[in-house]
């Protein structure tokens, strides 16, 4: 396992981080031993996400996070477009010259970038573009995915970088507490970066490929570990301008349910602060449509929210649409048993 600092420069604890808070959170590829990012350098990291200490210390510079034992650096973000932010460049160059391993799940490819192949070839550093290992992937929808015989939940959302690989994450992990043999298929370059075996990146897909390759990690984790239970990561939002996921996932690992991620504070699509994100229960309905199963829990990313806020929304959600909502934060194994039960 690699130690790993995570380079998330003015955007560690924000949409924009959510790479780096992903991994923070939670990864079984990486030892992550600091995070990169001068504006709140001297904090807990664990602190900023969640006000819980982590003992994963924010620093400023690339030295501290060799001081900490890193020989890997991670790209902490997930851009628009999935650039490089220009300011980042000067701490990948020195990451680079200092033979440390460099990991990017952007779209824009670092190992094509001729300053920084130029770089790593003289250091002996490898950069790993995560986004390329998926480039290649060709594999055509067979319908083999109703051989499959798990229970399959899809965590989708109402907005993009909402929360849904956390949510996905959590749910997976505490199906195991409750001693539920479970999954999780993941969907995007953090999920790989966090470790998760069973997964692709489907915006690195040609979009005909796209069902194939979600396909073929499903059955893929069929025939290896015949899962009572796969938790399947949800991608972008169905009504999003930009990012409109959902479908490609329902139609390829044909979910058993659904649970849906909201942020009720969050009034306007990511990067769209124009558009009003649509109620809740037009997403129920379109979902509900669209997979002909049910939604069947609302789990709530309580940014700008106080305790007593999130308490109050769990129960009005409830009581509105009569399922289970919950904070994945305080989520408990014991919330498996009532969100299964519908």
């Amino acid at each position: 396992m690699d130690n790993a600092v995570i380079l998330s420069e003015g955007a560690f604890g924000t949409i924009d981080g959510k790479t780096g808070n992903g991994l923070v959170r939670y990864t079984t590829r990486y030892k992550i031993s600091s995070v990169i990012d001068s504006t709140k350098a001297g904090k807990d990291s664990g602190q900023v996400l969640s006000g819980k200490r982590n003992g994963v210390p924010i620093v400023s510079t690339v030295a501290e996070g060799i001081e900490r034992g890193a020989n890997t650096l991670i790209i902490g973000v997930a851009t628009d477009g999935g650039f490089l932010p220009m300011n980042y460049r000067s701490y990948v160059s020195e990451a680079l010259q200092r033979g440390m391993n460099v990991v990017s799940g952007l779209h824009e490819f670092l190992s094509d970038d001729p300053e920084f192949k130029a770089i790593a070839e003289r250091s002996g550093s490898n950069i790993v573009d995560v986004r390329k290992i998926f480039l290649n992937w060709k594999y055509m929808f067979t319908g083999k995915i109703f051989n499959v015989e798990s229970f399959r939940i899809a965590v989708l959302g109402t907005d993009s970088a909402i929360g849904k690989r956390t949510t996905a994450v959590i749910v997976t992990n505490n199906f195991k507490k409750k001693g539920v043999n479970a999954v999780m298929l993941g969907t995007g370059q953090t999920a790989w970066m966090q470790g998760f075996k069973h997964t692709t990146v489907i915006d690195s897909m040609i979009n005909d490929f796209v069902p194939g390759g979600l396909e073929k990690i499903a059955i893929d984790a069929w025939e290896e570990e015949h899962p009572e239970v796969m938790v399947a990561e949800g991608q972008g939002s169905v009504l999003h301008p930009v990012y409109p996921g959902s479908f490609e996932i329902i139609g390829a690992i044909r979910p058993d349910a659904i649970i849906l991620q909201h942020a009720p504070k969050r009034k306007y699509f990511d990067g769209f602060p124009s558009m009003k994100i649509p109620d809740l229960e037009k997403y129920i309905k379109i979902l509900e449509l669209l997979s002909g199963k049910k939604v069947i829990a609302i789990s709530l990313n309580s940014e700008g929210m106080e305790r007593s806020e999130i308490r109050e929304e769990i129960a009005n959600l409830e009581n509105r649409f009569g399922i289970p909502a919950f904070d994945p934060f305080d989520f408990t194994p014991s919330l498996i048993q009532e969100i299964y039960a519908h």
